[in-house]
């Protein structure tokens, strides 16, 4: 087998993940894959089906070697499996090489959530009136009071924007609707009410950026770093820092940590604990205000009765 035919069962498998994942998600693999398949040449491989646990270990080994973080490791593991698992479908190996070997750990740096009274300051700082001003008070809203990924926001069309309610979809492909409140609905039907003045008739994007097309991963980035230096929000803020926000602030609200799993897309409930760091105080008050058993009688039982 060629090296060109390494390349094309790369782009085979990516144009079939395409059809399912996002944009966001197809590029990371194919970033990953293109890693794996100039080792893979360079080791002399005859073929995806000779891949095995020993390239595979020295692959990640290499990547690991050169200074690649545990996250970044992780995901280049997630990759190559998926595409293992894709060659054994096809049969071109007979199992997953890949699943032998352990996710790297990763340290959990999640993001602080901004304080309550800060951010509303934030949010209620006055601007322009301009149609990009508008825009970008509709995205603040929007991730704070929905929980959306960064991903998600910039994939949104405007068919997908209800009265009370925004449809998503999430990682792996995943639909999900979540509730978009009073200011949220206010800031966006603003946006609205002059998107036009920016966007064409034929655009489906509901963000578009100044040239009237899709705003990009980057873009809003930036935006919202620019948006906290120029109103004097004291902290740094990405879109992901809004979203934990949004988690935790509605946890320690509600306390219904199932309900707060739903609305940020969760597969597992012990993401969503490691996610809103849970504070071990705030549930310790909370036990004791609720079971039966947790607090202990101040007077001594009667040791005849």
């Amino acid at each position: 087998m060629s090296n060109s035919d390494l390349q094309d069962d790369v782009a085979a498998f990516l144009a079939e993940l395409a059809t399912h994942a996002s944009p966001a998600t197809v590029d990371a693999y194919r970033r990953d894959l293109a890693a794996l398949t100039e080792f893979a040449e360079a080791e002399g491989l005859a073929g995806w089906g000779a891949l095995e646990l020993a390239l595979v270990r020295r692959f990640l080994g290499a990547e690991r070697s050169r200074g690649l973080a545990a996250r970044s490791l992780a995901r280049r593991r997630a990759a190559l499996s998926r595409f293992a698992d894709h060659l054994v479908h096809r049969s071109v190996l007979a199992h997953n090489p890949v699943s032998l070997t352990q996710a790297p750990r990763q340290p959990r740096h999640l993001p602080r959530p901004v304080d309550v009274d800060l951010l509303s300051r934030f949010l209620d700082t006055p601007h322009d009136g301009s149609p990009l001003a508008h825009r970008d008070q509709a995205m603040l809203e929007l991730l704070y009071s929905s929980g959306l990924r960064l991903a998600e926001l910039a994939a949104l069309d405007i068919d997908q924007l209800q009265a009370q309610r925004v449809r998503v979809v999430g990682k792996g492909g995943k639909p999900r609707q979540v509730p978009v409140g009073q200011r949220a609905r206010q800031a966006l039907d603003a946006w609205l009410a002059v998107r036009s003045q920016l966007a064409g008739d034929a655009e489906a994007a509901l963000f578009v950026g100044q040239r009237g097309a899709r705003l990009g991963h980057r873009a809003i980035q930036l935006r919202l770093a620019a948006l906290a230096r120029q109103r004097g929000l004291p902290e740094h803020l990405h879109p992901h820092r809004l979203r934990h926000s949004f988690a935790s602030h509605l946890l320690e609200s509600s306390q219904d940590l199932r309900a707060v799993q739903e609305l940020l897309g969760h597969a597992n409930l012990s993401t969503t604990q490691v996610y809103t760091r849970l504070d071990w105080q705030h549930l310790a008050a909370s036990y004791d205000a609720a079971h039966p058993r947790a607090k202990r009688r101040h007077d001594t039982p009667d040791a005849s009765s």
